[in-house]
Parts: C-alpha cells; structure tokens; sequence
C-alpha cells in the first residue's frame, strides 16, 4: 500500500502500533471491566443524586459508601445495599440515609428474590434519572453552540489559578474578552490526593482553585454571560483526575463543562496513585465523558518535563496510541480524544525546531480527527524573559504549522513566579499575532519527502513500534513498573488508594455502569436532537 500525509507514513506500520496498543490495552480493559472502587461506587450515588456534607465537610457520599463497605462489602457495588435500605425505610431520600448511616444508625445488607429485584429497579430509576440529567446538559450544550457559534481551531487555551474562585471568575471573563478559547480552572495543588471531593464554593486553594460541583457551576455561568457577550462559546476545563476521578467527571457532566483532563497514566507516575486504581476509575470516568459530550485532555507533555523530549518522543506516541484504546473502549468518539504533547525539545540543540515539527506534523498525522492539545514550553524556560517570549513565539508557529488543535497559551514569565495578568495579555498577544499572520500556513506546509523532518517522524514511529511490542509482551503494568513513562517507577501492588480497590463479586451491580456499557452515547445525543 502506498504511503500517506505528509509524511509519507507506512500506513502497514501505523495499523500495526494500533493493533499492539489495543493488545496491550486489553489486560487492564478486563481488569477495569472486573473491580470497582469506593470512587465509582460514590460517582453512582452522586449521579443519582446525593450531594452535600456534613459539618466537617465530609461529603455524604462518602459517609454511605463507607457505611456499605464496612457491613456488607463493596464487591456487590452500593446499588443494592443502599436502594434495599431506602425501599425499607423509613428514610425519605438517599440524603436521609446518609445522614442516618453517619450516625451509625442505618443497617444494611444484600437483599434477595423479590427484594432484590425492587432495590434494582429502584436504583436503575435513580441512575436513569441523573444520566437524563447530563443528556440534557449535553444538549444544553448544542443549543448555546448554535446560538452564540463555535469559535475557529486552533482554540487557545489559558489556565486560571487564582485559588479563589470569586477571584477567577472575573479574571476568566477578561481572558475570553482578550482572546482566550478554553478557560482551565486548574485545580489546588493536592486535591487530586483527597479521596473526597470538596463541597461548596471554596476561597482558599494553593496554585489552583478547588474542583467543587458549586466552583463548577459558577464558572459555567460566568462563562456563559462572557459566551453570549462575545459571540463565541467559551469552553470550561477542569480536572478529572487523582482519587476522586469517577466523580469529578459525573460532576462535570452534571454542570455541563467542556473539556476534562483525563489521562490514562498522569495519576500513576506524577501523583503516585496506584495503577490499577487508575485504570479502573479511569474507565467510568471516560464512560460518563462520552456521554456528557466532554472532551478529554490527555497528559503526555508530562512526560517531557522528566524524560529528555528527543529520546523519550516514541514513549509520548506509545501513550497517545494507549489513550485512543482505552478511550474509544469507554465510548469516547475521536472528536473527544484531545490528546496531548509538547514542545520541550532544548533550544540549544541543533535543528530543534525542526525536531519539533517534525514531532508536532506525526502526532497530527496519526490522530487526524482528533483535536490535538499542544503544549508550550517549561523545562528551558530560565527567567529571560525575551528569550522565553521568543520561544513561546516558536512554540505558536508550530502549532499553527501542524495544524494543531488546541494550543495552551506560553508564559515569558514561565518558571518563576505565577503569571500576572498582565504576562496572560502579553501571552494571548503573541499567540493571536502568530495565528493571524500565518493564516492557513498548515495547508502550505509540505516537509520535503526523504528530508530531515519526514525521516525523524518515521524513526518516532519506528520507535513506539518496538516499544509497543515490549508492552505488549511483558503488560502494561509491568512497563509502567520498570519506567517506561516518564521515567518514574510505580510497581501496581503500591501507591496511593490500592484500599479502594474492590473485585466484583457475581452479582454485582452498578445501573449507571450497566446504563452506560449498554448504550452508544452517541446514538442517543444522536436521538436527542431529533426533533419531536
């Protein structure tokens, strides 16, 4: 078969990294498909809809799920246990029982025959109930798209993270006036390490703002008045990630945001959470973004931050291809896959830029109806500020080049204190100026068969094939274990949250889950819009 793009891949070998990639997939696709954890069973109670906290702010989720685990187990899932108790009563909402369930007070057990089959109606009706909910966000979603429009790739991508989210909303609105596309709410250093999720709007966050059901909503609603002043939809992004993975995502769909970052290995190796947790949250988490409609980030850049961004770019390839399986198994459509990587090459080396077209132009060309998250530079940035503003100038002209999909917005000031808004317009400045001059300039864009760029792409490629192979050899556990992304070592039997890990028993049950595997999130968007 002939070669293809512009690169003139082998269209044999990049069937072949896919074919490996979902064979190295698979083992942890059944691992997910066969345990659950306390956060997938907490997501189904929120779905549901069980919210709040106590006056400690532990949330209530957290006070049944535990109270479940400690007198029956989690192996047969929440579902029957809880909706058995609220069938009995004399509790009048899951809110009830939890409270009840807090104070010791609450009994429960696994239900039979009859009762067991009115807990599972009961609790399908509930998980029916809030995944109606996220369709009609979904929707929601369509509707203001075609009212205000849905502004030109490549989106640009900025992050606030002020730790106060009355203090974000309006520098989230200034943003959007000034050219922002995509508003990241970057989350409070360490939440991904809780294992609840806060309640409430929240004023006091460390680098970043607490990811609450209520920060969510407020941020929706500005964006949505800034989206409607400008004529434009401005997106929200936040994180589904670290212990509480499952819920933040049912919680971003039930608030109808965006964007998501939800990467397959960033908790592992960044946050040492262990891997299968991960892996098993992960699946719900992207189950319920197929059906919000929410596109994922994922966090392969990271890698480049510890791994030299030349010898490890096949490692960020082998990970693209990972997320894309791992991603289309939960539902996710490509025009979800926002998959991640960039631009870290050191400048001082020779061809550099050359380098990182050539990587950027691959990463396109594998992943064509996927809209792309690049990454501007960090790791060289080293206080110059002109050098860096000059740096970020290359990193935009790359990314318009490759046709790159969402580009995150570079900081002169990168490195060595967070950005004043002022270094934020300095930034959007420079990166409008880059997408306005060059125009179309990806469509101009041509490597020269044979040359410099096409024949590193094709090596990367090679690389991640052979790496592919070891993966699928040995596992994936196995290769995380030993290094392979990243860097960091992270063995599966250690790291944060393993207690929370629970294989299914027979009979285990989760509607939501059941909801979710047994319909096409996009057959049934597709029937929404239909009108009546």
């Amino acid at each position: 078969m002939a070669p293809q793009g512009k690169l003139d891949l082998d269209p044999v070998m990049v069937r072949k990294a896919r074919a490996l990639a979902a064979r190295a997939a698979e083992p942890v696709i059944e691992m997910a498909r066969t345990h659950t954890t306390v956060s997938v069973e907490r997501a189904l109670l929120r779905i549901a809809g069980l919210a709040g906290a106590d006056a400690d702010g532990r949330p209530w989720v957290n006070h049944l799920a535990d109270a479940v685990r400690d007198q029956v187990g989690l192996e047969h899932g929440v579902a029957l246990p809880v909706w058995d108790a609220l069938l009995r009563g004399p509790y009048r909402s899951p809110g009830d029982l939890a409270r009840a369930a807090a104070r010791g007070e609450a009994a429960f057990r696994l239900p039979r025959d009859a009762d067991a089959r009115e807990a599972r109606e009961a609790a399908r009706r509930a998980a029916r109930s809030g995944i109606a909910r996220i369709d009609r966000r979904r929707a929601e979603r369509d509707r203001m798209l075609a009212e205000v429009g849905d502004p030109p790739q490549p989106w640009i991508y900025l992050i606030v993270a002020t730790g106060d989210i009355y203090e974000d909303i309006p520098q989230a609105q200034a943003a959007a006036r000034e050219g922002a596309d995509v508003v990241a709410v970057i989350r409070s250093t360490g939440q991904s390490l809780l294992d609840f999720v806060p309640e409430g709007a929240t004023r006091e966050g460390y680098a970043g703002t607490y990811a609450t059901q209520e920060n969510f909503r407020l941020m929706r609603a500005a964006l949505d008045d800034v989206s409607r002043e400008l004529g434009r939809y401005v997106r929200l992004t936040n994180y589904a990630s670290g212990l509480c993975m499952p819920e933040i995502a049912a919680l971003a769909g039930l608030e109808r945001l965006d964007m998501m970052l939800n990467d397959c290995m960033y908790g592992i190796i960044f946050r040492d959470i262990n891997p299968r947790r991960t892996f098993i949250d992960q699946r719900f988490s992207r189950q319920v973004h197929a059906r919000a409609g929410i596109v994922i980030n994922t966090g392969e850049d990271n890698y480049l931050t510890t791994a030299d961004a030349v010898d490890a770019a096949h490692t960020v390839i082998v990970s693209q291809l990972l997320n894309e399986r791992f991603g289309h198994e939960a539902g996710l459509a490509d025009a979800q896959l926002g998959l991640g990587h960039a631009f870290e090459i050191d400048p001082s080396l020779p061809d550099s830029f050359r380098l990182e077209l050539a990587h950027a132009q691959l990463v396109r060309e594998l992943f064509p109806g996927a809209p792309l998250k690049y990454m501007p530079p960090t790791k060289h940035m080293t206080g110059n500020i002109f050098a860096g503003y000059l740096l970020d100038a290359f990193f935009n002209l790359a990314g318009v080049m490759t046709g790159q999909s969402i580009i995150l917005i570079g900081m002169m000031t990168e490195g060595i204190h967070t950005p004043w808004l002022s270094d934020r317009d300095l930034a959007l400045e420079n990166v409008r100026y880059v997408r306005d001059a060059c125009g179309g300039l990806a469509e101009d864009f041509v490597p020269r068969p044979g040359g410099f760029v096409a024949e590193r792409a094709r090596r990367v490629l090679g690389e991640s094939v052979e790496l592919l192979e070891r993966v699928e050899r040995d596992g994936l556990l196995t290769a995380i274990a030993e290094g392979t992304f990243g860097v960091t070592r992270r063995p599966p039997d250690a790291g944060k949250g393993l207690e929370g890990v629970v294989p299914r028993a027979d009979g285990y049950f989760n509607p939501a889950i059941e909801i979710l595997d047994d319909e096409d999130p996009h057959a049934v968007h597709a029937e929404e819009e239909v009108p009546a």
